[in-house]
């Protein structure tokens, strides 16, 4: 009877355990391959698929203990355009990760971005290894592929630790711009270069990380934290602190023009934006239309639809 006790403490001592050092991320990927399904061996992208998914969630990204219920929910969607020689591969990259709000049952999206410069090499039985002390790997363009997907995933969890504490997640952006700066060389690799467009992986992590931005950190602490975080119990405090993180942005963008940060961070956010406002008063309202006119032109007429 003893030892059966004691087997069972030891079951349940190492389920928590278990638990508590869980990894990071719950993420999903998908592949899609029509364009080249005709050319390529059917069990190459299920393969790819299940080896992204083991590799992004089963590794550990982190020094924290994390439990299930804290993963992080993201998604990574690649879409394949073309086969450029045997194995060698030309495709786009989408990336959204999610966040809890506190006292609640809604999910907010905090990233939703798309990389259109995403070239790889895989094959049957390749492995996917990547090392933060190599990673430029033996095969630049097999190394592209997992240098590409742990510099998002740092991104991710990055802008996830500045939601909850201030400043947060720069030792996750430090992480994703030593990624940029030992990144794979070879031709037909793209995105990790100053001049490699003016919307490429470089710019965006320069833009996090660069001197200058440190309000950009404030405002996503404000935005997620201090008012999404609070409009369970205090909804129009919540509402106020929002105002003046879009506020924020809104400075940020009209001193740095060239920026690329703040319209990536207002991707996918119109619908949440505009419902938490949808019942302001009237000045409330201009101002948040004048600031979106800034930080999202993109939307806003969605946004004088909605709300003037």
């Amino acid at each position: 009877m003893m030892l059966r006790k004691c087997l069972i403490l030891l079951l349940i001592l190492y389920c928590l355990v278990n638990q508590a050092t869980a990894q990071e991320l719950s993420a999903t990927v998908s592949i899609q391959s029509d364009k080249v399904d005709n050319q390529v061996d059917p069990k190459t992208f299920v393969q790819l698929k299940t080896q992204l998914k083991d590799f992004i969630n089963q590794r550990k990204w982190t020094q924290d203990s994390y439990g299930n219920e804290e993963k992080i929910e993201c998604s990574f969607y690649i879409t394949i355009e073309s086969e450029s020689s045997p194995g060698v591969y030309n495709a786009k990259l989408s990336v959204v990760s999610n966040r809890p709000v506190l006292n609640s049952n809604y999910t907010t999206p905090i990233l939703n971005m798309q990389d259109p410069n995403f070239t790889f090499k895989y094959q049957l039985s390749q492995p996917i290894e990547f090392n933060e002390n190599k990673v430029q790997g033996t095969d630049p363009l097999e190394a592209n592929l997992t240098a590409t997907f742990a510099y998002y995933i740092y991104i991710i969890l990055g802008l996830d630790y500045d939601s909850y504490t201030l400043k947060g997640g720069a030792p996750y952006f430090a992480k994703a711009l030593n990624i940029v700066y030992n990144a794979p060389e070879a031709s037909g690799i793209n995105g990790w270069k100053s001049f490699d467009g003016q919307r490429n992986r470089f710019v965006f992590i320069d833009n996090l990380t660069k001197g200058g931005m440190e309000k950009v950190h404030d405002a996503i602490y404000s935005y997620y934290r201090e008012g999404l975080d609070q409009m369970a119990d205090k909804f129009e405090i919540g509402r106020g602190v929002v105002l003046n993180s879009l506020m924020t942005m809104q400075e940020v963008q009209e001193d740095n023009n060239n920026t690329m940060l703040i319209p990536i961070l207002m991707q996918g956010k119109y619908t949440e934006i505009a419902g938490i406002f949808s019942n302001a008063n009237k000045s409330m309202k201009k101002q948040l239309i004048n600031t979106m006119a800034v930080i999202d032109l993109t939307n806003l007429n969605k946004y004088k639809d909605k709300l003037e």
